[in-house]
């Protein structure tokens, strides 16, 4: 695991795509995917950002990325968008692993990794993650690490149909990391 180079973005992005188009219920839409266009733009030059990757064999098999803002409205609920105000919200976000290298602790130790650049950065004071349940193994590994904040799938209409998260801050509260 590493932090992510111009050579690797390439990589990162064919992970981001293919985990888009064959997992998420929504597919590719522009407004809410273009970081994963331009990830150099999005987590590789703003400083409070960053986007880790894993290389197996020398392809790029997971991703993992922060920003420096909350969830936005629309499309997300008002409450959680207040809830979590950019500038001092950390958003986990893009952590995606090939389907033949999940089940094996890369994600959980990608949160892990995250979470401590968060604390590296300074300034934020909530870390949020939404997902998408229909990704497999998503909403259950999620549960293992975060509250849930919101499930959209229980709102009047559905919502987007994604859950919403927050994960403990590391070093706060007695646990040193996102994972417990």
């Amino acid at each position: 695991m590493r932090t992510a180079t111009a050579d690797d973005l390439g990589g990162a992005r064919a992970v981001m795509l293919d985990t888009v188009y064959n997992d998420l219920k929504s597919g590719y839409v522009p407004r809410w995917h273009a970081d994963i266009i331009d990830p150099e733009a999005a987590y590789v030059r703003p400083e409070r950002c960053t986007l880790l990757v894993v290389e197996h064999r020398g392809e790029i098999v997971a991703t993992g990325a922060v920003r420096d803002r909350g969830p936005q409205t629309p499309p997300n609920p008002r409450w959680v968008a207040d809830r979590f105000p950019s500038g001092t919200t950390a958003q986990l976000c893009r952590i995606y692993v090939r389907p033949d290298h999940r089940r094996h602790g890369l994600a959980r130790r990608m949160v892990r990794a995250l979470g401590e650049f968060v604390v590296r950065a300074g300034g934020y004071e909530s870390l949020y993650l939404h997902t998408d349940p229909a990704v497999p193994g998503a909403e259950p590994f999620w549960r293992s690490l975060a509250r849930e904040v919101c499930d959209e799938r229980t709102l009047p209409g559905g919502g987007q149909g994604i859950i919403h998260f927050e994960l403990p801050m590391p070093g706060i509260g007695g646990r040193d990391t996102p994972a417990g």
